[in-house]
């Protein structure tokens, strides 16, 4: 496995990391919808895990709204005899209701941030977070300052190694690399969608750059036809395979084969 430095913080890291968003389970947003990956076997899930170590992942991301903790939870479980060699990203900013598995809104509040971080520690089994990412977007730059405050203070205090934004936008970013323990962003880019942009931050600040959707939420395994359906509590149950920019995607996946 080949390594990487995770920004400027220069922890090491695996160049390729194991997402887990999917393993977190079902779980549905403040409108209804389904925000998971549809059902899960736990089991299967810490196996797949375990084997990532195996083959040399060191990089886990996950964030404490997946499946409203149960990500954190099985991540924890997964590597407990294992935590001194891996780093475990997480992400903070959506309260939820872990028995109703529903995304309940959005806080970026020092209180907030503190207490979302003991859960995290609480249900990860461990008593530091390598990375701990805001998981706001497009929160308001106001806003943001005191977010960055409080996890210069949470590395001081040792909960955390270091910190980053998961965000699309290169002003926000930007704006987070000005605090000193802030490594790394997360952005979306993939072989259907660039993000020279973001990029150009990562290279400007000397940021790690971690990549989301880098298949594609599973579009680019190749496992998915005009003919394929996903279940109602996948995030992913209105894809239309057979017109319109995903039919246009699996033919360019098609050219994508022979290379």
């Amino acid at each position: 496995m080949f390594t990487r430095k995770l920004g400027r913080s220069g922890i090491e890291v695996s160049g390729l990391g194991l997402g887990c968003w999917a393993i977190g389970g079902p779980f549905w947003n403040e409108e209804g919808k389904p925000v998971g990956w549809g059902t899960v076997d736990d089991a299967e899930s810490i196996r797949a895990i375990q084997r990532g170590l195996e083959l040399g992942v060191t990089f886990f991301d996950t964030a404490d709204v997946y499946g409203t903790g149960h990500s954190e939870h099985i991540l924890g479980q997964a590597l407990k005899s294992r935590r001194a060699d891996v780093v475990i990203a997480t992400k903070f900013g959506r309260v939820f209701d872990p028995e109703a598995r529903h995304v309940l809104r959005n806080d970026a509040s020092p209180a907030y941030i503190r207490a979302a971080c003991e859960d995290s520690l609480r249900r990860l089994g461990t008593d530091y977070i390598d990375l701990y990412q805001l998981h706001l977007g497009d929160l308001d730059l106001e806003q943001a300052h005191a977010v960055r405050e409080t996890l210069e203070a949470l590395v001081a205090e040792g909960k955390l190694r270091a910190y980053g934004w998961s965000t699309d936008d290169p002003d926000r970013a930007r704006f987070f690399a000005e605090g000193p323990h802030c490594t790394a962003v997360q952005f979306h880019m993939n072989l259907f969608e660039r993000n020279d942009a973001m990029i150009a931050v990562c290279e400007e600040h000397d940021l790690a750059g971690i990549v989301r959707g880098p298949l594609a939420k599973g579009l680019l395994t190749g496992k998915f036809d005009r003919q394929s359906r996903l279940p109602e509590d996948d995030v992913r149950t209105d894809w239309n395979f057979t017109e319109g920019t995903l039919a246009e995607r699996l033919d360019r996946l098609g050219a994508l084969r022979e290379l």
